[in-house]
């Protein structure tokens, strides 16, 4: 079927608002420069993000290694290497102090203790507390306490201030004992020192007699304080965040977390990095472990990116740090995308801002032409929402002989074809199921109305379509539209419901009694033969069902299963009689 447009009068056709290619123009040339302009931008931040990342990534990379560095110097300035370790340190006091003083000058800030044991069980320590001042820890017998002195500057004169309570044994630490059996330099565990509540980790190295038997163990702390504060105060982004962890996860220092977690019993326990609050950080630390899964000993810095559970994007580049003495660090820097996107977004806004404001100017140019039109268009616009969302009853009320005028009359008949049966032309379910629920409403709001749903089953329609043909019982359907429609008062809805099944809502009905005439006469409509052609059909009449609002219900479905049950049971009863005639 063809349809002829009608083109109504000049003035009145679509044809020209030819203002909407300008439009388009226009938003589309804003578009495209907004998307040319994200993605220039995109590409320019995910090189200076990438650069940023390895850079700061690099930092942490150097501020870890001045520490070791300073521990190797400290060291080896106490003990240079192949010094043989004197046979008591009581006999070389003054050597030892002044090695140790120069060593812990090296690097003040982390290395400022010293201290060396003996297999004898004879220790000796120097601890700076400024440039000046200097605290020794002596001990000559393994049975004795450390004696504590003070003094200040290289040549002054030690001040007794106390001996320690506890006995102290350097053969039975663990940094002596981790490096007596080594031949190179060598970490202990990073631990909390319980005075100060930081981590430390202790560098130690063995030192031999002249005749190359373990004479003694020499060490120096590296206190992690300085590391914590060095990554906490690197200005990475708003949200950006830095971190060390050892290979087992275990914070080392971090920006945005504590690396210690006091326990209820008053204990302090490292925290590791899967345990931390910071939610980035555990899914920072959790992406990197899959990135070393299988490629442990990366040392280059390698950034990448993921999208965390909110859906974005975190660029990330981390670097694995290692010494000759097992040390093993993993620094790890990460930056939401949003920092580094905020200036981008800001220009795609104004240049969708200045699209808009052209595409307004555009408008306003063609408003009087256009007014009119969208006017109908949105009440046609309306109108499909409506139906998009299952409303098929929605009025359009449009008037008027162009394109739009025809447009609203096809919708209308479309609205009407879908809430029609197309083979009786009665109301379809959708459309009975709407006035159900209007009607459900009204009662609501006025209480004095009442109305009555009635359900009606064809009884034995398959034995007509399979003794006369499909054609015939669709016939017979029509048939029966027209009756019941002929039964009813003009105000009901008769509707078909499915197959041979029927519904009609009966308005304003007091009392039961006020359907008994109507019940009767449908009963005996539905049940008289039909003429057809040359000859005529026997009906076998129709089970019905009745519901009354509000006493069987108070909502459409309650109401339909009443009815629905009150046929059934009428069905029931039927066959019954048909079966015993005496009934």
């Amino acid at each position: 079927m063809s349809f002829q447009l009608h083109r109504g009068i000049p003035g009145s056709s679509l044809r020209i608002v030819l203002i909407v290619p300008y439009v388009t123009l226009v938003v589309l040339l804003a578009t495209v420069l907004g998307i040319l302009s994200y993605r220039t931008g995109s590409d320019a931040v995910l090189l200076v993000s990438n650069h940023l990342l390895e850079e700061t990534a690099s930092r942490i990379s150097l501020a870890v290694d001045r520490h070791v560095v300073g521990s190797v110097a400290t060291l080896k300035a106490a003990f240079p290497e192949k010094m043989v370790a004197p046979d008591s340190i009581e006999q070389d006091l003054e050597n030892i102090k002044t090695r140790f003083w120069i060593a812990t000058s090296l690097h003040t800030d982390p290395n400022n203790y010293v201290y060396y044991g003996s297999t004898s069980g004879q220790a000796f320590g120097l601890y700076r507390h400024s440039e000046e001042r200097a605290e020794l820890r002596i001990k000559f017998k393994p049975e004795e306490h450390r004696t504590i002195y003070f003094f200040e500057g290289l040549n002054g004169k030690p001040v007794l201030s106390h001996k320690e309570e506890k006995l102290f044994d350097p053969r039975v630490r663990p940094w002596f004992q981790v490096a007596e059996t080594s031949d190179i330099d060598i970490w202990t565990s990073v631990y909390i020192d319980f005075g100060t509540n930081d981590l430390v980790a202790t560098r130690a190295r063995r030192v031999l007699d002249e005749f190359g038997n373990l004479k003694g163990v020499v060490a120096t702390d590296m206190p992690l304080r300085a590391l914590n504060t060095f990554v906490s105060s690197l200005d990475i982004s708003k949200n950006g965040i830095a971190f060390i962890i050892e290979p087992n996860g275990d914070l080392i220092a971090s920006s945005c977390s504590p690396n210690i977690r006091s326990l209820k019993d008053g204990k302090m326990r490292r925290l590791n990095a899967a345990e931390s609050e910071n939610q980035m950080l555990v899914e920072v630390y959790k992406q990197v472990e899959k990135r070393r899964a299988g490629n442990t000993n990366k040392v280059q810095i390698d950034p990448f990116y993921f999208y965390n559970k909110e859906g974005a994007k975190v660029h990330v580049a981390y670097s694995r740090f290692q010494d000759q003495s097992g040390l093993i660090w993993i620094n790890i820097v990460a930056i939401p995308d949003q920092d580094f996107m905020g200036g981008i977004s800001h220009n795609v806004r104004r240049t969708i801002f200045l699209a808009a404001l052209a595409t307004l100017f555009v408008v306003l140019i063609g408003l009087s032409i256009l007014n009119w039109v969208t006017r109908d268009l949105k009440k046609l616009s309306f109108a499909a929402n409506q139906v998009g969302s299952g409303s098929l009853e929605h009025p359009i009320n449009i008037r008027r002989s162009d394109e739009i005028g025809e447009l609203a009359q096809s919708f209308q008949a479309m609205q009407q074809r879908l809430q029609t049966d197309h083979l009786t032309r009665l109301p379809n379910r959708y459309a009975y199921e709407q006035a159900l629920g209007e009607a459900i409403c009204r009662i609501e709001s006025s209480p004095i109305e009442k109305f009555a749903v009635m359900f009606i089953d064809v009884n034995d329609f398959k034995k007509i379509n399979d003794k006369h043909g499909h054609e015939i019982g669709d016939n017979v359907l029509i048939e029966l539209a027209l009756r019941l429609r002929t039964q009813v008062r003009k105000e009901d809805m008769v509707a078909r419901f499915a197959g041979d099944e029927f519904v009609v809502l009966f308005y304003d009905i007091d009392s039961r009694d006020d359907l008994k005439v109507i019940y009767n006469k449908i009963a005996t409509a539905l049940s008289e033969p039909m003429h057809m052609g040359s000859g005529s059909i026997n009906l076998y009449g129709a089970a019905i069902g009745v519901a009354y609002c509000p006493e069987d219900g108070t909502t459409a479905k309650e109401l339909l299963i009443k009815a629905d049950h009150e046929m059934y049971a009428h069905k029931d009863q039927l066959k019954q009689m048909k079966n015993d005639p005496s009934l």
